[in-house]
């Protein structure tokens, strides 16, 4: 792995770089690595720590940031806004727009099965390199970082923008005189402080699945993947 390449990438550069290695490190490539080890052994040659505490980072910089750009708005409006900036989709989708997935330890079996443009690992990678730069130099640090790659979406992120996608389907459903979709969870993954949940939306003539580190992003993000879904599906009916 090019560090230097990394840390370039990233905009940041690590005093310990064994926080930047671990951060990058997924579970797969660490069981591949120790076969026969605990989970408690692997913890510190894994991201799934740093994860948790890249969340915690990450929701209390966003929600910084926003109070200070928008002193004028309702807790409701910059709640919805936080949500869809700290959202599984929208880390992956800088996750992937900086090729941090290059970069990612992975086991063989998880390279075969595309783990690297995997929205729910990539968005994990990003918390967890979050939580390395404030594990590396401090809270100050970890916000330019923060601030810097969300920039973007920070700027365009708006309280009609920032969707509550369960609502938006049930609405659209209902205009189609549908029942409104049914949400169940099918698992949850990761150690007990770090958890992933994966839930699935069930609607009349179609399912979709959602991933996120609470059951209720996961079920937000599956309602995401329902109104693409069905936009697809009108598209393709127009043509």
């Amino acid at each position: 792995m090019n560090l230097e390449k990394l840390e370039k990438l990233l905009g940041y550069k690590f005093a310990d770089r064994e926080l930047l290695i671990r951060a990058v490190t997924h579970r797969s490539w660490a069981h591949e690595e120790f076969p026969g080890e605990t989970e408690d052994a692997l913890r510190d040659v894994q991201n799934e720590s740093l994860e948790f505490v890249g969340d915690s980072v990450l929701g209390l910089v966003i929600a910084e940031l926003l109070y200070r750009e928008h002193p004028g708005l309702s807790e409701g409006d910059l709640t919805l806004m936080k949500h869809s900036l700290v959202s599984t989709a929208t880390l992956a989708e800088i996750a992937r727009g900086m090729g941090i997935g290059e970069y990612i330890r992975l086991g063989r079996g998880e390279k075969k099965t595309g783990g690297r443009e995997k929205t729910a690992l990539l968005a994990n990678t990003l918390e967890a390199l979050i939580a390395a730069v404030f594990f590396d130099a401090g809270y100050e640090k970890a916000s330019e970082f923060v601030a810097r790659v969300f920039a973007g979406k920070i700027e365009s992120t708006t309280p009609g923008e920032a969707n509550d996608f369960k609502t938006m389907l049930q609405e659209k459903l209902q205009a189609q005189k549908l029942a409104a979709p049914k949400y169940a969870l099918l698992k949850a993954e990761g150690m007990p402080h770090s958890r992933t949940f994966v839930v699935e939306a069930v609607w009349s003539g179609g399912r979709s699945v959602g991933t996120g580190r609470s059951i209720k992003s996961a079920e937000m993000m599956a309602a995401s993947e329902a109104l693409s879904a069905l936009k697809a599906r009108e598209t393709s009916v127009e043509q």
